[in-house]
């Protein structure tokens, strides 16, 4: 029986791109039989469907999977906030955990949104391009969820068409190598219809190089290494470029640079909502912030240091700490982290100016063009081509020593410091998996990757990095299914 009248709300108070003519609301509501007809029906979709990857909503609390629960970062807060994420931070996790069933439940709101699109776009009469594309985005989209939510969960219920029917509701689980051979369908089908730029109203969407650095990723986390080459290959002859200075990667002056290949877009002081949430969430209580995601000493110490202690500048590009200022120039003082001393300055610096706390300006970059470096890096060591390697990673290194070349801030600005962040030599492949490893930390730290990345590395790794909690491989490697999906889901 087909379950008729299935209501969509769409509205393009969800747009993440600045496009005049995407930036008009869509009142009311529509069903199965009378959405999915125009050109227009097709956009506003698709837009909603970007709208959940966006941190407008806190539902979205990817920084909690990707840093609290990694060694990078703590719950931070006050000691009784939030305690869904202190359970998190902890692994004492329960299936009825907030934070949990909140992610679980937005990602397949994502989902549900792309395969509608999926489904129903290719029915309507229009523009076969511009229908091509958005089938890919959605595409790209869902893959997107999928790659979070199995790097998350594990084992996931694979749903990829629509609703139609009563059958459809419940969806048993499928294996992670099944979710991610659909991801890589996905990834591969989208690269094929999805152009290699936007013009400047379009900034945000989906690009050929976005699906194909995730494949190239997906790629390197199921250890395929010669695949994952092959698709960061072809992202780096698409053009993309480091930029000079690594803090234009996070500053509202360098949104969407020639480095990024995926952003994830917002808008300050609109009407209707598209700011993110997270400047209130990482900043200090002064300017009326809850100060989460508290950096941890073992991330600081990460990065590297001169004889003479000139540290790498991507620690105070990154991280509020004692002895630099803030992001409105105040000394920085360590009580206003109470958890550890530090705070994420990398993820909340726009809270200057007209940027309002809690309706922040700055963008989410999922992926750069530094990390296709890193990727291929990895895959060349891995390959037995260290040699080859150490070509893009030092890359990686080069542009962070030169910031002394493009920051006039920085004590003793027009020459890079002796000896800081040499180039790596060594081609031994245990001794530059290890550099590399290092690399990826403090070149993407604070940018919610850390965890996926401690899990894939394996279990001595990862019970070593995250030894301060209850963690335990065998029993934590995932995270458990949220209550509601194992109340309602009778295929589970």
């Amino acid at each position: 029986m087909k379950i008729k009248n299935i209501f969509l709300t769409i509205s393009l108070l969800t747009l993440l791109v600045n496009c005049s003519d995407l930036n008009t609301e869509l009142k009311g509501q529509y069903t199965s039989d009378t959405f999915f007809k125009t050109k227009d029906q097709a956009i506003s979709a698709i837009n909603a469907t970007y709208q959940i990857a966006s941190f407008n909503s806190t539902n979205n609390n990817l920084w909690v999977f990707g840093d609290v629960a990694s060694d990078d970062t703590v719950k931070g807060g006050n000691a009784g906030d939030a305690s869904d994420i202190g359970y998190v931070d902890s692994f004492l996790v329960n299936p009825d955990n907030g934070a949990i069933e909140a992610f679980w439940k937005h990602y397949y709101e994502g989902i549900a949104r792309a395969n509608n699109i999926i489904y129903y776009v290719p029915l309507i009469n229009m523009d076969p391009v511009l229908r091509d594309r958005i089938v890919g985005e959605a595409k790209f989209l869902r893959a997107y969820y999928y790659y979070h939510l199995t790097n998350i969960f594990g084992s996931v219920p694979l749903r990829i068409t629509p609703v139609l029917n009563v059958n459809d509701l419940s969806v048993p689980l499928s294996a992670v190598e099944v979710v991610v051979a659909q991801i890589v369908k996905d990834l591969n089908e989208a690269s094929n219809t999805l152009p290699p730029t936007y013009g400047p109203a379009e900034k945000g969407r989906a690009t050929k190089g976005a699906a194909l650095g995730l494949l190239s990723k997906v790629f390197l986390f199921q250890n395929k290494y010669t695949e994952a080459l092959n698709a960061a290959n072809q992202v780096e002859s698409m053009g993309y470029v480091l930029t000079p200075l690594y803090a234009h990667n996070f500053d509202l002056i360098h949104k969407n640079n020639s480095e990024s290949i995926f952003e994830i877009q917002h808008l300050s002081n609109q009407i209707i909502f598209q700011g993110t949430y997270v400047n209130q969430y990482f900043s200090p209580a002064y300017l009326n912030g809850y100060f989460f995601n508290a950096p941890t000493a073992n991330f600081v110490n990460e990065f590297e240091k001169t004889a003479s202690l000139v540290s790498d500048p991507r620690l105070d590009y990154s991280v509020g700490r004692l002895g630099n200022k803030w992001v409105d120039g105040k000394d920085f003082d360590p009580d206003w982290s109470p958890a550890s001393g530090y705070l994420d300055k990398k993820q909340a610096n726009d809270v200057i100016g007209t940027t309002p706390i809690g309706d922040g300006e700055k963008n989410y970059v999922f992926m750069r063009f530094s990390e296709i470096l890193l990727i291929k890096a990895e895959a060349l060591n891995e390959l037995g081509r260290g040699s080859e390697a150490l070509i893009p990673l030092n890359k990686v290194r080069e542009r962070a020593r030169k910031s002394y070349l493009f920051d006039p801030s920085l004590p003793g600005f027009g020459s890079v410091p002796a000896l800081l962040l040499p180039d790596v030599t060594s081609v031994d492949q245990s001794t530059l998996r290890n550099a590399i490893r290092h690399e990826r930390r403090v070149e993407l730290g604070l940018e919610f990757h850390r965890f996926y990345d401690i899990m894939r590395y394996g279990k001595v790794y990862a019970e070593n990095a995250l030894s301060g909690t209850a963690f335990s491989y065998e029993k934590n490697r995932y995270f458990p299914l949220p209550q509601s999906e194992r109340d309602t889901n009778t295929k589970l």
